[in-house]
């Protein structure tokens, strides 16, 4: 046995740029030495590369060789068959050759999130849809994400792109610089910020808020949990009723208008469609002003809370920031259109440090400064097939084909999948109503997935093909806000017959015919050297230093430019908006649209309003279920790593009560309690807090579905998953986005004999 040191080596993820070392088969990680604030995500590696969840080796599910491709109920009941590697791609071609000849390139769905690696070129999402456009001629795609779903929709009708209003405008350098006041709607956790596609590598937003503080800016966090901001914000807390933000909003505005604070001149400079909007706020066309007496009975703050915090804004630089949970429920779209409107009724927007940034604070790329060259990215191919559903849709896809939906102005139609072909993503973390979900890849007549464990989404599967982790392979790792471009060293060889998903590619277009459109005579080390050359040309064009990528693979790494902190589009727009327009109908901000009016949506009217959600709590299901992101692990990955482990009490994920909820039912500290309503019921263990509403519980997205038959209607997830809870609707009819962050449950202290976890468990294989 060696006992020499081995070497760390660079690598990154979508948590933090690192290095790390594989020696007597156990893994050493070290952060970035630059990082002032290190994700404690990297941990998670430390037990995953060699753990009993991998897929080790090529699967076929027994149903699907024995009656052919077909709907299916045994769909993720079946055993499992191991198969040699060119016996399953075997299988694997000839029955895409069949879909794709008797129903077209439209019957395939490619299924795929993009966030498995932050490397450049084992991005799955990318490999994926570059295959099936260039080998099959296309696929049926998926627009938006489950993260942004309303916002990426609503944001351009009112100003801007997503990229532009959330990457490209207020940076944390002019927080701590100028920011006097900032509105956190939906908080600004660090658990969020500390995650960047692509990587990350200074967490920068603890001490940000640490500094802005101290210099005295005031950070008002709005949310029902005080755990979405730090400490170190010093922050003053509104805990308000969940999903009401745009209420209080609503009631700002009012005061701000009623007292005779609201910029007149800005709005009538840079906006377009405020007397319909005004109408609207002091009642005159549905007969209710938006008064702070009517906003506190729906948001759970006194008149009196909301009108000083009105008063206290101007005159003050105001920073108004709409975290992405907000967006993510039934009408979603209403509080990301509201902040933006409050911010130009202030006359904020474009200031340095102040006005309207969408979801800061929610990931690490934004309030960064750009890259003067762009990171290098995977062409996807050209893909023939136009039609498209929003990610969200796809359970109502698979059950209803050819059924009619609406979405951003257009009536669409779902497409009839016959197969379904997923890499690098798990839908059964993502999407909600899971028992539902299930349902509808039973329709399928394959359903084929690349991953490296054993996820839901592969025990739903009949091909199951093993992939590599990222530390198992070679990319390139950075992203357009980060200064660091990452060499990421392969630090451990693949697991017993685990492929990169190129290569897998590779060797189906071979049998397809497609390799040379595929690959383009390239193995991997050439499309890194190509890939980087784009980097280098870019560096070099623009004056900067731009060493060769033997050099850069050398050195691990290299420093790209980052361009001045001009404040983006929002900010040319303030200074000359005759000059810098944007791209509206009218060249302003629209305070209300009479495009999105036009829509005739009467979940989405065109201007920014009061909608209540269709679901609240009632005598059967009195508590709010707050399903927000995990704070140890990124969405679901490596559920089984060592940090995410031992954060689980039982083996189960921790939901968070107010003491005051929990001795009402007899529950305690540490209790395993059961979580239902009309859709399905989890298990988990009981954390108390008071640093919460009463009325709310908090269990996090992200432990692997575990479900379990209990013989009743509803299906119990043993493991913890909220979405076994949450409701399967869009947002509205104009973005269809996610609404998965809000539902309304009941919390019993369970008291039956514990049922065995068996998520991190192989499937049985025959």
């Amino acid at each position: 046995m060696s006992t020499s040191t081995p070497e760390l080596l660079p690598h990154s993820s979508h948590w933090g740029v690192f290095s790390a070392s594989w020696h007597n088969d156990a893994l050493t990680v070290r952060p970035h030495p630059g990082d002032p604030d290190p994700n404690p995500l990297i941990e998670n590696f430390t037990t995953a590369l060699r753990h009993r969840a991998r897929v080790t080796v090529p699967m076929v599910r027994r149903g699907w060789l024995e009656r052919g491709p077909g709907a299916d109920q045994a769909r993720g009941h079946d055993s499992f068959v191991p198969m040699p590697w060119g016996e399953v791609l075997d299988h694997l071609a000839d029955e895409l050759r069949r879909v794709q000849q008797q129903h077209g390139a439209q019957a395939i769905f490619g299924g795929s999130y993009g966030w498995s690696s932050a490397g450049r070129f084992h991005h799955a999402q990318s490999q994926i849809h570059r295959f099936l456009n260039t080998v099959l001629g296309g696929y049926v795609r998926s627009v938006n994400s489950y993260s942004a779903g309303a916002s990426a929709v609503i944001l351009p009708h009112v100003m801007g792109t997503m990229e532009q209003v959330a990457r490209r405008n207020v940076t944390w350098e002019q927080i701590v610089e100028h920011t006097d006041t900032v509105l956190a709607f939906g908080g600004m956790a660090l658990k969020n910020s500390r995650v960047a596609s692509g990587g990350i590598s200074r967490h920068i937003e603890r001490d940000a808020m640490r500094a802005a503080a101290e210099r005295g800016c005031r950070f008002i966090a709005i949310s029902p949990l005080r755990s979405d901001i730090p400490d170190e914000a010093r922050p003053e807390w509104l805990p308000v009723v969940p999903g009401t933000d745009t209420a209080l909003m609503l009631a700002l505005v009012y005061v701000l208008v009623r007292e005779g604070l609201h910029d007149r001149d800005f709005l009538q400079s840079h906006c377009d469609g405020w007397p319909v909007f005004e109408d609207y706020l002091l009642g005159r066309s549905d007969g209710m002003a938006k008064t702070p007496e009517w906003a506190a009975d729906i948001c759970g703050l006194s008149a009196t809370q909301i009108r000083e915090l009105a008063l206290s804004l101007p005159g003050k630089r105001v920073l108004v920031v709409v975290a992405h949970s907000l967006q993510r429920s039934e009408h979603g779209e209403q509080p990301v259109w509201m902040g933006a409107v409050l911010a130009a009724v202030l006359g904020q927007l474009g200031l340095p440090g102040g006005g309207y940034n969408y979801a800061l604070g929610t990931l690490a790329h934004y309030g960064k400064r750009n890259n003067v060259v762009s990171a290098t990215a995977l062409h996807q191919g050209s893909n023939s097939v136009k039609a498209f559903i929003p990610v969200a849709r796809i359970t109502d896809m698979l059950l209803h084909p050819g059924e009619a939906f609406d979405y951003n102005g257009q009536r669409l139609y779902y497409p009839h999948i016959r197969l379904a072909y997923w890499a690098g993503g798990n839908p059964f973390h993502h999407h909600q109503d899971l028992k539902r979900l299930a349902q509808g890849f039973r329709r399928l007549d394959t359903f084929v997935v690349h991953e490296s464990a054993w996820t839901h989404t592969a025990r739903m599967a009949d091909i199951v093909l093993p992939a590599t982790m990222t530390l198992e392979r070679e990319d390139i790792g950075g992203t357009p806000t980060d200064p660091l471009l990452v060499a990421m060293h392969r630090i451990a060889p693949p697991i017993d017959q685990a492929r990169d998903d190129y290569d897998i590619f590779c060797e189906l277009a071979r049998r397809l015919g497609g390799l040379d459109a595929f690959s383009e005579g390239r193995d991997t080390r050439a499309w890194l050297q190509h890939l980087y050359e784009r980097t280098r040309s870019g560096l070099a064009q623009a004056g900067h230093a731009a060493p060769d990528f033997d050099s850069f693979w050398q050195q691990g790494s290299i420093n790209l430019p980052q361009a001045p902190d001009d404040g983006g589009m929002l900010r040319a727009f303030r200074e000359a908006p005759d000059r810098h327009p944007l791209a509206t109908p009218s060249g302003k901000m629209q305070i209300s649209s009479s495009v999105i009016a036009g829509f005739g949506y009467a979940d989405c009217p065109g201007h920014p309003a009061w909608l209540d959600k269709s679901e609240r709590p009632d005598g059967q299901h009195p508590l709010y279920l707050i399903a927000n992101q995990p704070a140890t692990k990124l969405h679901s990955q490596l559920d089984f790593g060592a940090h995410s482990a031992a954060s689980k009490r039982l083996g189960r994920e921790v939901c968070t009560l107010h003491p005051r909820a929990a001795a009402e039912r007899g529950i305690a500290e540490g209790d395993i309690v059961r979580l239902f309503n009309k859709r399905g019921a989890c298990l988990a263990s009981a954390r108390l807090s008071e640093a919460m509403r009463p009325d709310v519980v908090q269990l996090p997205t992200g432990a692997w579905y575990d479900p379990i038959d209990t013989g009743e209607d509803l299906t119990l997830c043993v493991h913890g998953n909220p979405n076994v809870l949450t409701r399967d609707i869009g947002t509205s009819s104009l973005a269809q986005g996610c609404s998965g962050q809000l539902t309304v449950v009941q919390i019993e202290r369970y008291s039956g004999a514990l049922p065995p976890i068996r998520a991190f468990e192989p499937p049985e294989a025959a």
